[in-house]
């Protein structure tokens, strides 16, 4: 199961490097808008991930889904909390978000079991 964990975060560190390598100033200033957007600010970085959560369930990215949950996970939000937005996820985007819900509970199960 940790390796489902060590595999994401390899590939995408990997990537990122090689996107970053490119020194693009649009795709670069993305990548810094997104850090600077899950901030500390008037909500605290816990809200925030649970916000980014909601958002990639229902827009159907897993990869964006795994990297809110390894967050959420860091930042010490507990396994109800993170189901509880992810029940409002499968309710706003509807049973097209199911199979995503299978991954995200997946991937979950595999950051606990990582230690």
């Amino acid at each position: 199961m940790a390796d489902l964990v060590n595999e994401f975060n390899d590939y995408r560190s990997r990537m990122n490097e090689r996107i970053l390598a490119d020194n693009n100033k649009i795709i670069k200033r993305i990548f810094n808008l997104d850090t600077n957007a899950y901030a500390e600010g008037a909500l605290d970085v816990k809200t925030k991930e649970l916000l980014g959560l909601v958002a990639s369930a229902v827009l159907r990215c897993d990869d964006c889904i795994k990297y809110h949950l390894q967050t959420a996970y860091n930042e010490g939000l507990s396994k109800e909390e993170v189901s509880e937005a992810l029940g409002i996820a499968t309710l706003v985007g509807g049973t097209i978000v199911i199979p995503h819900l299978r991954r995200a509970y997946e991937f979950w199960e595999a950051l606990e079991n990582q230690e």
